[in-house]
């Protein structure tokens, strides 16, 4: 196992380890009781991400802008919190929390005071991310989440790449959404590419960027092929889950969801932007997302 980054935390149950560095309180990597990965490993010259955090907003907005009110705020792609440094607020061998709060530079372009922790807690052959989202203020905190986990494509289990799939816990017959070329959400839905609960994946799923499903029944999904140990990912509120991958990459995204992107020519208040959560002063929203590894 290779040695650990000064800053990062290593998690270890037996069955499992994981790396989280608190850059984005970001998961590094993610290994086996053999030490094989079965996290991407970031290589900037494809994806430079592994598992970004997305707050306050999944996706893009249109123009790279929102508003409230009468003022209007930019954000980049899925956010600030992904590019922010966390503080650790406890580590031990099996659970970390880090946390990132509204400062001079984040309420400049998200007007909000807030807590945002990352709880990481191993249990066997599980790894479990809990997201919790404290509204610090005074009034009412438009925000959203996501997870976007990139797991090697192939699984380091001998099976070629061209064998793996994503396999659903409840039929998906409902139709699919894309995205244009500026990453804002298409009114067009397509037909679905799951196919009794499978979805083969080949390159050709994400020249369009990625699959999101929007009426998602499933509670989890199981990746990978079908000899050798597989990943399933669960997901227990998340109202959308995208799936992503760049054609020919050795990753691929499965991404549970509180938000989305812009739908093209939107222009609403940020308040009433679809996939936009609500929260109160004083109040809290949390979401987890667990990845368990199953025996051959």
């Amino acid at each position: 196992m290779t040695a650990l980054p000064e800053s990062q935390v290593r998690l270890s149950s037996g069955e499992l380890s994981a790396d989280i560095d608190p850059k984005g309180a970001q998961l590094s990597a993610l290994r086996d009781r053999d030490g094989r990965d079965l996290l991407w490993n970031g290589d900037p010259a494809v994806w430079a991400g592994r598992a970004p955090i997305l707050f306050p907003i999944v996706g893009v907005l249109v123009g790279g802008n929102y508003r409230l009110g009468s003022k209007s705020y930019s954000l980049p792609r899925h956010g600030f919190a992904r590019n922010r440094m966390f503080s650790t607020e406890s580590a031990d061998p099996t659970e970390a929390v880090f946390r990132l709060s509204d400062d001079d530079e984040t309420r400049r372009v998200y007007p909000f005071r807030f807590n945002l922790d990352m709880q990481f807690k191993l249990t066997g052959p599980t790894l479990s991310v809990t997201a919790s989202i404290r509204n610090r203020g005074t009034e009412t905190m438009p925000a959203s989440f996501g997870f976007h986990p990139a797991f090697r494509w192939p699984l380091p289990y001998g099976q070629p790449r061209a064998a793996h799939f994503i396999e659903f816990a409840a039929d998906e017959p409902d139709p699919v959404r894309r995205l244009d070329s500026a990453g804002l959400l298409t009114p067009d839905r397509h037909p679905t590419p799951i196919v009794q609960r499978r979805l083969l994946l080949k390159d050709e799923l994400f020249e369009g960027d990625a699959l999101i499903l929007d009426k998602i029944r499933s509670r989890s999904a199981i990746y990978g092929a079908a000899a050798g140990p597989r990943l399933q990912v669960s997901f227990a509120d998340a109202p959308f889950l995208g799936i992503w991958s760049k054609p020919g990459a050795q990753f691929v995204c499965i991404e549970p969801w509180h938000g989305i992107s812009d739908a093209a020519g939107f222009s609403g208040d940020f308040r009433d932007k679809p996939g936009i959560n609500l929260i109160a002063a004083g109040d809290s929203f949390a979401t987890t997302m667990a990845m368990s590894l199953l025996a051959e």
